[in-house]
């Protein structure tokens, strides 16, 4: 277990580039965020700008505002590599320092933390990621995955598909491809994808893309010819996606028809193909980009006071960095929703999970906080830790950069009874388990 400890702000600026650091975590003036990140191993390309969007912003609320309600943020990495082993390393090495919330950044290492932080008692945010029966806040009291699981999003693309064919009735006798990393983050939507399919009558195509196979999809991509499917929908990450996309154009598919989870949308998945893959597509929840006034208030209080891994916002993947930015708002936002409902600056994991339940991060508050139109407005609820029913981007890849061309709903009247369906199965063998009861 690698540890690096960041009391952003001040004196620690170094931190940033230096392994490890004598622990602070148990300062009793400040709030201490444990960040599993991974900036080695196979998945780094994407692991190394969602941490730096992380620590960024986090030290720029210490560097410009003093932190949260007047506390400092002690912020800690653990390295993982992408491992669950080593994320579970970090998570029991790490929850006795007084953590706040862990964002784990692996649905494997999610699905390992789940069991635990629920005895332990601390909320793992899971950002869009992870377990989507998680979203069922009474069976899941203190798991999060806003803004939208992952079933939530596979509806989305479905729906966005029918849209293109004129309605989810002309979806019957499609034929749609599933490529997907083969691990439990790909295999996570695929139990909804095969109730789609009998439910609107398209075939669905799955092609497994094994951990060792990423940058070798030559015969994953012979079947795509062979079955020819009129859309593709990728679930892939690191070093995957710019393989699928330059196979997918090399075959001569469709891009326009090419459609990607959010984790298959980095500058890094596209540009490696330029004008070819123009038209693919990716799903979103925030902007791509740095023109907003919170991302040069990081740039004024962090990058220029050399306390970021970056010496420029373009030495970085835009969308990616943007992600962890968007964590770290969330977190943020949350520990401020808490502090006002516990009337206590420095508070607890029970305190944090207060707030990221009754987190209400509206097109108002984003504005306020210097990011008008970055993100979908996120609303959680006790009964809904998903953030219910919030609308996603689809965007394209122009050539050289990203443009939002949609917005859509997930089809939540149909995803919600199969979220409380797989929440009720996980359950049913953990007769222990601890629920809770929504008004």
């Amino acid at each position: 277990m690698k540890l690096r400890t960041l009391l952003l702000g001040g004196v620690m600026a170094a931190a940033v580039a230096v392994p490890a650091m004598t622990s602070m975590a148990m300062a009793e003036d400040s709030l201490y965020i444990p960040l599993l990140t991974y900036r080695t191993g196979a998945f780094a390309n994407s692991g190394i700008p969602i941490a730096n969007g992380m620590h960024d912003y986090f030290t720029m609320l210490n560097e410009r505002d003093g932190g949260i309600g007047g506390v400092k943020l002690n912020v800690e990495e653990c390295e993982t590599g992408y491992n669950p082993a080593k994320g579970v390393e970090c998570y029991e090495g790490t929850k006795g320092k007084g953590a706040l919330v862990y964002n784990p950044y692996s649905t494997g290492i999610t699905l390992q933390l789940i069991p635990k932080a629920s005895v332990d008692h601390i909320p793992v945010l899971s950002m869009g990621y992870g377990l989507s029966a998680a979203a069922v806040g009474e069976t899941f009291p203190w798991i999060f995955n806003v803004p939208a699981t992952y079933w939530s999003q596979a509806s989305a693309i479905i729906r966005y598909i029918s849209e293109q064919e004129g309605g989810l009735d002309k979806l019957k006798g499609k034929k749609i491809g599933f490529i997907y990393l083969d691990v439990g983050y790909g295999r996570e939507p695929i139990p909804l994808l095969k109730q789609f399919e009998t439910k609107y009558g398209f075939k669905l195509f799955l092609y497994p893309v094994a951990g060792k196979e990423m940058q070798n999809q030559g015969s994953v991509w012979l079947n795509v010819q062979r079955d020819n499917p009129d859309y593709m929908v990728m679930w892939g990450w690191g070093a995957m996606n710019p393989t699928a996309v330059k196979e997918a154009v090399n075959s001569g598919f469709d891009m326009s028809h090419f459609i990607g989870v959010w984790w298959s949308g980095a500058n890094s998945d596209v540009s490696g193909s330029g004008d070819a893959a123009t038209g693919y597509k990716s799903t979103n929840f925030h902007g791509t980009g740095f023109d907003w006034p919170a991302m040069q208030d990081i740039k004024k209080y962090v990058i220029d006071k050399g306390m970021s891994q970056l010496k420029d916002f373009k030495t970085t993947d835009a969308n990616f960095y943007d992600r962890g930015v968007m964590n770290a708002v969330v977190v943020a936002e949350a520990i401020r929703t808490a502090q006002q409902m516990s009337g206590k600056k420095v508070i607890n994991a029970s305190d944090m999970r207060e707030g990221l339940e009754n987190l209400n991060l509206t097109e108002d508050r984003l504005a306020q906080i210097g990011l008008k139109d970055f993100s979908i407005p996120i609303h959680v609820t006790c009964k809904h830790h998903d953030g219910g029913d919030s609308p996603m981007f689809i965007q394209q890849w122009t050539g050289s950069g990203w443009k939002r061309i949609a917005t859509v709903k997930p089809m939540y009247d149909v995803v919600w009874p199969m979220l409380e369906s797989a929440a009720a199965d996980y359950i049913k063998d953990k007769p222990d388990w601890k629920t809770q009861t929504c008004k």
